[in-house]
């Protein structure tokens, strides 16, 4: 699956701009929010991965990891 990139006009607070540009380590502010969104989106499908699994170990004495 290829990224489709657009072109957009935003208005966006350049403190959090700034602040996710120190984060990751990179000079370009469009590579500082292209990873600040990559980011989200891994979070996201994570969670939604692990969602199933809320609450199960709670309680669970066995040592990690399982065999």
């Amino acid at each position: 699956m290829g990224a489709t990139l657009k072109h957009k006009h935003l208005v966006l607070d350049q403190r959090k701009i700034n602040a996710a540009k120190r984060y990751f380590g990179v000079v370009s502010e469009q590579e500082a929010i292209d990873k600040a969104l990559s980011l989200l989106v891994e979070e996201q499908r994570l969670s939604k991965a692990l969602r199933p699994l809320q609450g199960v170990l709670k309680g669970d004495e066995r040592p990690w990891p399982y065999r």
